[in-house]
């Protein structure tokens, strides 16, 4: 029997997709309660979409001045309704966080890889390179995606509002001969590689005119692609006493950690945390395979919080493109 080839695929979205306007949103609110008060606690949900906007969720602070209207014209327009519906953090909730207990329950996965000087998958810096190389050029709702097959590009995909196929296909050409390319991916083979651009016909109506978006549902996107494993949480719009976020940052730092320490090719790392608790539940490392189990660190909420500065108002930009990869703290 002959050995099947390996396709892997990744996908990315332009910060103009509805989904990716949310993000933004409730991790820009995020930023504005922790600039004033870096106590605060947020955990802020966005949906969108055609002229209005929601904002719910959770919020405790000293600040109660944060124009969250103005923050959702800043990054998706003027010509929005907006709705809001804040109320503060529950009690039974907030006594375990107050003790430096975990926010919530959860799984979290952290990944590095050697394929790339981001650290992750190829197929997924790829389809995020090519998306941003497009969007500077063209700032508009966009998606990418890349099929490899072994080390060949065998597709790309590329959709983006207000570009007709023609610019698209010299916008695909442009990146893939750019220095970008030829410094970063130069052992990738795209000269057969099918495109399919704008492959519904050219489209004009984006963002939240033409679909609706919601806080958390680029995950995959989020994190480092389909063929990675996530834990499940989303990240934008919680503050780091919710360890979806922070401890998910931290098993990033960590796996770059362990893969630069051991010469590895690839890395996983698993937490896993109970509500009101400090210490985690698990602490697994898996270097080429071989399973360990993590130290040296403090991974409870406050340590992770003290160890990656994470008080300080930083998280709009990892709402774009990615929470890794992107030269982040916890990437490095």
């Amino acid at each position: 029997m002959s050995k099947l080839t390996t396709y892997r695929t990744a996908e990315s979205v332009s910060p103009k997709h509805p989904d990716k306007l949310c993000d933004q949103i409730s991790d820009a609110i995020l930023d504005a309660y922790l600039a004033k008060d870096p106590k605060s606690r947020v955990a802020a949900e966005t949906c969108g979409g055609h002229g209005v906007v929601f904002v719910v969720g959770e919020i405790t602070s000293t600040i109660e001045d944060i124009d969250i209207e103005k923050i959702v014209h800043r990054i998706a327009g003027e010509d929005l309704e907006v709705h809001t519906k804040i109320v503060k953090q529950s009690p039974e909730i907030a006594q375990g966080v107050d003790t430096g207990g975990a926010g919530d329950q959860g799984i979290m996965v952290g990944y590095a890889c050697d394929e790339t000087p981001e650290l992750l998958p190829l197929e997924v810096v790829l389809s995020r390179r090519l998306n941003q190389f497009i969007y500077q050029k063209y700032p508009y709702d966009g998606k990418t995606q890349v099929t490899l097959k072994g080390n060949h590009i065998d597709s790309v995909v590329a959709s983006f509002q207000n570009v007709s196929q023609a610019e698209l296909k010299q916008a695909v050409k442009d990146f893939f001969t750019s220095d970008l390319y030829q410094k970063s991916f130069a052992k990738t083979n795209y000269q057969t590689a099918t495109l399919h651009l704008n492959p519904a016909g050219d489209w004009n109506q984006g963002g939240f005119d033409a679909d609706t978006g919601l806080t958390g549902r680029k995950l995959i996107v989020d994190n480092y692609g389909p063929q990675i494993p996530i834990g499940g949480g989303a990240f934008s719009g919680k503050d780091p006493s919710k360890v979806d976020r922070s401890a998910a940052y931290m098993a990033r730092r960590i796996a770059v950690d362990y893969l630069k320490k051991h010469q590895a090719k690839e890395v996983f790392t698993r937490l896993a945390y109970a509500i009101g608790k400090a210490e985690p539940l698990e602490q697994t490392v898996i270097i080429d395979g071989q399973i360990e189990q993590i130290t040296g660190y403090d991974l409870t909420p406050n340590g992770i919080i003290k160890n990656l500065n994470l008080l300080r108002p930083i998280y709009e930009a990892t709402a774009r493109y990615g929470h890794f990869g992107e030269g982040f703290d916890w990437d490095n």
